[in-house]
């Protein structure tokens, strides 16, 4: 039937151009944008998914970043303590040569002066063991802490110690001297006990370190894989992307062939009245 009010080969080809268009459209923002799932209208679920997971992303960069603070602040705290661990390994050769008897006061003096030197440095490194603000070896030690996921639980605490004059774990006081020997051997015992407090809590700190490392490096292998999967929900196949363009794109240019050649039928109805 040969009808000039319904042109049922015209509509078909415009449905299907228009259909054609849509997907032309996609193929050529996906190719733009590199990504098939550029955004909600594309596809909501995947889009939701993937958005969830760039924010976990995101939430893992200030845990790596919160870790890198608690280790610098460990690392101050650990140079400070390795610091007063050279200091008291001089102060002891001084006390160990001060309990000798016989010595001359000249020499006496000489020892003293330089054991008090030493003594009073500690101070001085205590005090300057601070990382913006934290300092994990003064009085009332303060505390590395990082962040333990993205939800800002399960913190890595490593704990600060007192390595101040007196403090439990240096045990040499203010007033330790080696002035004779009576003073010398009071000395050398408190330095022996400070050398090996002090090298436990090194100790404890180097595991501390250790475990912040593999903190870091864990965080950082779940956001390469937290990546891995957003790109395979989210970015285009470039090659199947090109050859579904050059397919689509004649497919269209046969499209508007057939409905040239549904709207020839107009034609075809004239020439019925000539």
């Amino acid at each position: 039937m040969i009808s000039v009010n319904t042109n049922i080969g015209a509509m078909a080809a415009v449905q299907n151009l228009n259909r054609t268009g849509l997907e032309l459209q996609q193929s050529q923002s996906a190719i733009s944008t590199g990504k098939k799932v550029a955004n909600v209208r594309d596809n909501g679920a995947v889009w939701v998914i993937a958005n969830k997971m760039s924010t976990d992303v995101e939430s893992y960069s200030r845990v790596r970043e919160s870790n890198e603070r608690a280790t610098a602040i460990l690392d101050t705290g650990i140079a400070a303590g390795e610091g007063i661990m050279e200091l008291l390994n001089e102060m002891k050769a001084k006390a160990l040569a001060a309990t000798q008897t016989g010595l001359s006061a000249g020499s006496q003096a000489a020892l003293a002066a330089d054991f008090a030197q030493l003594r009073d440095q500690i101070t001085t490194v205590v005090a300057n063991a601070a990382f913006d603000g934290t300092n994990m070896v003064k009085a009332t030690p303060d505390s590395a802490i990082a962040l333990g996921d993205s939800a800002g639980a399960n913190n890595i605490t490593i704990a600060g110690a007192n390595l101040s004059l007196g403090g439990g774990v240096v045990t040499v006081t203010g007033t330790s001297a080696v002035d004779n020997t009576t003073n010398a051997a009071a000395a050398l015992t408190a330095v022996n006990n400070s050398i090996t407090a002090l090298g436990t809590q090194l100790a404890t700190w180097g595991a501390g370190a250790k475990r912040m490392q593999v903190h870091r490096d864990f965080v950082g292998k779940l956001q390469d894989a937290l990546n891995t999967g957003i790109g395979s929900l989210v970015d285009a196949d470039l090659s199947a992307e090109s050859a579904k363009l050059q397919s689509l794109q004649v497919k269209q240019q046969l499209g508007i062939q057939a409905l040239s050649i549904a709207n020839s039928g107009m034609q075809t109805a004239l020439s019925l009245f000539r």
